[in-house]
């Protein structure tokens, strides 16, 4: 009894629904957020570069997203990041161990913003898989326009040369990066020719959802 009321005066609102909650999400957008992961979350691990995507970027995925960028709600990284580590698992794609490296903000927008959501998704991801996180070995040097307005060439062009490595990283796993949403591919592309340049191996990117293929996020 005592455990019931304590769990009643400590509910908090679920940031995606506002309804009272013991847990960060409701049961209701737990289930919802279910619903949309792609049942084969390997289907584009065979394009380049390999992209492993947890769920579709619609409805309640899309929500939690939005939610957790622009609404201040960073704690949404930690179900986010844990259900792509779990996919990621379950889909037995690397038996190796791997080097987890989030795809970076520019120190503008991660002042503007106060977190980089794709470092605290890796974070979440890697307290799952047990791989091995760095978050400075990958750097953002140039600031750029949003790209959610741009088509795929432009986007390309903006991106181009944005990335930098730190000399000194010299993996002796693969490297996998984390992101929030993929779309065109033209910063996962800018980030790898980075590697590619320090002649580090890239894996793939794993990432939270995918938009439908020719298509950006809103």
């Amino acid at each position: 009894m005592l455990q019931n009321i304590l769990n009643f005066v400590l509910q908090k609102s679920c940031p995606l629904c506002n309804r009272s909650s013991s847990q960060l999400l409701c049961l209701d957008c737990q289930q919802r957020l279910s619903c949309d992961r792609y049942l084969d979350s390997t289907q584009f691990w065979q394009g380049q570069p390999k992209v492993f995507a947890w769920g579709h970027y619609a409805n309640t995925l899309k929500r939690a997203i939005a939610t957790m960028k622009y609404e201040q709600h960073p704690e949404l990284a930690i179900p986010l990041g844990e259900g792509l580590a779990r996919s990621w698992l379950q889909s037995s794609l690397c038996r190796e161990k791997l080097v987890i490296v989030p795809v970076p903000l520019h120190r503008d927008r991660l002042k503007q913003r106060g977190f980089n959501q794709a470092e605290l998704i890796a974070r979440s991801f890697c307290q799952v898989t047990g791989d091995r996180l760095l978050t400075q070995e990958l750097q953002r040097v140039r600031a750029t326009e949003a790209l959610f307005n741009l088509s795929a060439s432009q986007r390309e062009r903006v991106v181009a040369d944005v990335f930098v490595v730190r000399e000194q990283f010299r993996p002796t796993v693969p490297v996998l990066l984390i992101d929030d949403i993929y779309t065109t591919g033209a910063t996962v592309r800018s980030c790898i020719q980075a590697f590619h340049r320090q002649r580090i191996r890239v894996l793939g990117v794993a990432v939270v959802a995918r938009t439908p293929p020719n298509r950006a996020s809103p």
